[in-house]
């Protein structure tokens, strides 16, 4: 069991497997904090966050501030009396706030930093054809994702992973290294690495809609790289007569040769394919504007294009 009070702080699904792994180790998590509930659906009920969800079920208190550098906030925080704020897929912090506890704060990140600091580091991981990514806990400042490195965890980037498979498996190994860090802190015996503000640095910008339009002069590779970053969330997509298909799987065509007069061809019945900088690539999954996703031979039983 762990002495440490400890204030939890996180909101997607990404972020549920860290307070777990905290709380099912023994660790005195005494809050946490998540973001304000949100309207969804048609009926645009409010919904709680993923951690919010979790933190109920672990019977544990939820603040959800709609103003982090609120006086009334903070001092709510304050009357926890942390040692420690663990933070993991969060918004930014106020200095006031990630300074309050005597031993800090930490923050989980999904990349091997100093490379891919920002909002979306594993599509990007992706996006830029990498093989290899990881985690990283290191202690916050004002600079965003620059603090010191405590521990790193490298993870393989697969052939056929897309953001979601890549997502879930650097969601569980984040959480073992969230605990790992944990303790570190509390027996006093952890490392604390300054990172390179220099070199070849790659970023992780947030992802918007016109940032996920395929541009199918790229190569082959790229577009298959760029489908795979998206995928399945928030989604590649290109229009095609006028209507907007979200990508969501491509195959290469090596050596496949059709009309390059043609952007893209089509047989109604088995495949879909594209004209690249470099060659061709089929598609295998989308969704088309106003339906659900599905296979292309799915869509073609009773579609044409």
């Amino acid at each position: 069991m762990s002495s440490l009070r400890i204030i939890f702080m996180g909101t997607p699904e990404f972020a549920v497997s860290s307070l777990e792994s905290l709380v099912h180790g023994g660790c005195a998590v005494v809050a946490v904090i998540t973001a304000p509930d949100k309207p969804q659906g048609r009926g645009l009920e409010l919904k709680p966050s993923p951690v919010k969800e979790c933190a109920l079920k672990l019977g544990l208190p939820v603040l959800q501030p709609t103003n982090l550098k609120s006086p009334e906030f903070q001092e709510e925080l304050r009357s926890y009396k942390a040692d420690l704020q663990v933070v993991v897929a969060f918004r930014m912090l106020p200095e006031a706030v990630w300074s309050m506890p005597r031993l800090g704060t930490f923050n989980l990140h999904a990349s091997l930093l100093p490379q891919y600091r920002g909002a979306a580091p594993i599509n990007w991981a992706i996006i830029n054809g990498e093989n290899e990514t990881g985690v990283t806990t290191f202690f916050l400042r004002h600079e965003i994702d620059t603090g010191a490195v405590i521990y790193q965890e490298k993870e393989p980037i697969l052939d056929d992973d897309d953001a979601g498979s890549l997502y879930d498996r650097l969601r569980l190994k984040g959480a073992q290294l969230v605990l790992k860090t944990v303790q570190a802190i509390e027996s006093g015996n952890y490392p604390s690495i300054e990172q390179p503000m220099t070199g070849e640095l790659k970023s992780a910008p947030k992802i918007f809609k016109e940032t996920c339009a395929i541009n199918w002069h790229h190569s082959s590779e790229q577009i298959r790289n760029f489908v795979r970053g998206l995928s399945p969330y928030p989604a590649a997509w290109t229009r095609l007569q006028e209507k907007v298909f979200k990508i969501y799987r491509v195959d290469l065509l090596p050596g496949h040769s059709e009309d390059r007069a043609h952007a893209w061809v089509t047989d109604n019945k088995t495949y879909l394919r594209f004209r690249t900088g470099d060659g061709w690539v089929e598609v295998r999954e989308f969704q088309p504007e106003g339906r659900r996703r599905m296979t292309v031979s799915d869509y073609f039983k009773g579609n044409r294009i």
